[in-house]
């Protein structure tokens, strides 16, 4: 009863919490319309004036404040009509509160650079500003083009050479990224980050932003070059004590990797192998075996599954584990010391 209670308590609080986002759309919506027409208003009046001959005040020869209020006033309500346009076409594509913010702001922009270039153009010099903001403008221009012109570069690189494809898994160690390719567009390369939040790789579904003109000075390792063939060489470490039987601790890891790849190991043909190395407290055995590319961690994971199920269950073989030896030696010591204790 307590759970169906809360239960219901989050579905009101929900219910409350859409119907106060309903009610602040409406009235915003109800703001918007009312400024859209009290602006509206105003641009015809100063527009009449201007008709008129009321000129208010002569800015410049033949451009009064009544035509320039009037152009102003207009601009405004092209704001608000576009604006409007926006928050439709946002809404009709389910899309986040902040991307109609961000259009909005930049028609905004733009009204406001329109207003300033309309007072300019009042006063009878926007021909001599001209030519000065011209020259500063392409020198702008010039500086702050070179990333979108090499971002365009790349991408047409790319799309001609394809070093990697959409659907390709891509490291760009320089930039510590590993990702799925999602889309490789004009001025960005799109990734669905693999790790990053989750200690294997494995895809997070959280996507990454690579700008292309970037592309250009990055080494980039891709996993999956050949997508029908995307299969590589992997291996799973096991550490085994010095009285363990080598042989039998190697038939086991081997049967892992067979059981949990037949299909790789029939596609590419490679079967599973041992390496070995020798330290303090035992010895390393080397399972090494082709995985899939994409599915590297799940592979990983049912193979050391196998592998402990059979070394718990089998008295040939025995963990080492460092300062005690081993797993069951360790054991052995605890009962032994607690024999002896009075």
């Amino acid at each position: 009863m307590e759970e169906l209670k809360h239960f219901q308590q989050g579905a009101n609080l929900n219910i409350k919490m859409k119907t106060m986002e309903e009610m602040n759309d409406q009235s915003a919506w109800k703001k918007q319309i009312l400024s859209f027409l009290f602006f509206l208003v105003l641009a015809f009046g100063f527009f009449f004036l201007h008709k008129r001959g009321i000129e208010l005040w002569e800015i410049s020869s033949g451009k009064s404040l009544s035509r320039y209020l009037a152009v102003v006033f207009f601009m405004i309500v092209g704001y608000f009509f576009f604006a409007s346009l926006v928050q439709l076409f946002v809404r009709q594509r389910r899309g986040p509160q902040g991307e109609t913010k961000m259009l909005t702001g930049f028609l905004k922009a733009v009204v406001i650079l329109a207003i300033i270039l309309a007072f300019i153009e009042s006063t009878g010099r926007l021909t001599a500003l001209g030519a000065v903001a011209a020259g500063f403008v392409g020198l702008l221009l010039g500086w702050s083009l070179q990333a979108p012109v090499s971002g365009i570069a790349a991408w047409a690189m790319i799309t001609l050479r394809r070093p990697f494809r959409i659907g390709d898994r891509v490291q760009f160690p320089s930039l510590g990224l590993v990702g799925d390719i999602t889309d490789i567009g004009i001025m960005y390369t799109v990734l669905n980050q693999v790790g990053g939040t989750v200690g294997s790789e494995e895809a997070t579904n959280r996507y990454i932003l690579v700008p292309n003109a970037m592309l250009f000075s990055q080494v980039a390792i891709n996993y999956t070059s050949q997508q029908e063939a995307a299969y590589f060489l992997d291996e799973v470490v096991m550490r085994i004590t010095y009285d363990s039987d080598w042989e039998e601790a190697e038939n086991i890891l081997l049967r892992a990797a067979e059981k949990v790849t037949p299909e790789i190991i029939k596609i590419t043909g490679q079967k599973p192998y041992i390496r070995s190395d020798m330290y303090d407290y035992g010895i390393f055995l080397r399972l090494r075996y082709m995985t899939a590319a994409t599915d590297r961690p799940r592979i990983a994971h049912e193979i050391n599954k196998l592998i402990f199920w059979e070394f718990q269950n089998n008295c040939k073989v025995d963990f080492a584990i460092p300062f005690i030896y081993s797993y069951r030696s360790g054991e052995k010591d605890k009962r032994e010391d607690a024999g002896k204790a009075p």
